[in-house]
């Protein structure tokens, strides 16, 4: 299934894409695109409804992030290894691991504010896992049982405030609008291999990113694993698993987002996201 939230900011509706493409409202079934609705149970419950009998929404609607309730934006730092190479980094013997601000949460098309004194505001597309149940000092092995699905993030950075202004990554990852999320949830019975997924970015209509998933040094199943060791993963909470080459800052010189730049990404099967860039 491809699961959606869909209106206002602030105001989004759960729902899901048909097998005709259609967005299908799902809110006299599910209060939102979150908790119980996220384990195994809630997304048997959902796919057992007969989507024409749903009603149909405005194909024009906004689309917000494709997940709520998350409490936890939790980002891998060079989990690729051509992207560490293009940064001059060595591939770290263990997932560096960096939190993003919830409240950089945005819908996939939704612009990006460029902070102000932004000097490098960058983009970085990248595969998201959403957990679907309690994750707690979880197996490898058994890793896949506690995601619900994948979708498509942008881990929008801005690099100055990354590596220059001292200190942890976080602050510059977790600007307002550096996170857009979706179009959808895709449950992961429609990925038959997390691991093998192309993925691309295009910074006004000029590839910049020209990837695949296998090129992760540390995959899926062994970053759940890994995370749940040392904090509890949690239905909505969103990992995004580090970006593949050809980020600004790798170019020579650096190319870096300015207002009325507009970015585009997509990875196969997760859908595509589109952003203008605006000065905030």
């Amino acid at each position: 299934m491809k699961l959606l939230r869909y209106g206002p900011v602030g105001q989004e509706k759960p729902g899901l894409v048909d097998a005709n493409g259609a967005i299908r409202d799902l809110s006299a079934h599910v209060q939102d695109i979150a908790g119980a609705a996220l384990s195994v149970e809630g997304l048997k419950r959902i796919a057992a409804l007969d989507s024409a009998t749903l009603p149909a929404v405005d194909p024009s609607v906004r689309l917000g992030p494709c997940v709520a309730g998350t409490g936890k934006f939790v980002c891998i730092g060079l989990n690729y290894s051509d992207h560490a190479a293009e940064t001059g980094a060595t591939v770290p013997p263990e997932p560096i691991v960096f939190m993003k601000a919830t409240s950089a949460i945005v819908g996939p098309n939704d612009n990006i504010e460029i902070p102000r004194g932004s000097q490098k505001t960058d983009w970085e597309v990248e595969l998201g896992i959403v957990i679907g149940r309690h994750a707690k000092y979880v197996s490898e092995a058994d890793a896949l049982d506690y995601v619900a699905g994948y979708c498509l993030t942008n881990d929008v950075s801005e690099r100055a405030f990354q590596a220059e202004r001292q200190g942890q990554w976080t602050k510059g990852k977790s600007c307002d609008t550096f996170g857009p999320t979706g179009p959808w949830l895709v449950t992961k019975d429609e990925i038959a291999d997390p691991q093998n997924l192309k993925m691309w970015c295009d910074v006004n209509g000029r590839r910049m990113q020209n990837g695949s998933s296998a090129t992760m040094v540390y995959g899926v199943r062994y970053l759940v694993s890994y995370l749940s060791q040392f904090m509890s993963l949690h239905p909505g909470d969103i990992i995004s698993t580090g970006t593949p080459p050809g980020v600004g800052l790798g170019m020579k010189p650096p190319v870096f987002l300015k207002a009325g730049d507009v970015v585009t990404l997509g990875i196969e099967g997760l859908g595509t996201q589109r952003q203008l860039c605006v000065q905030g």
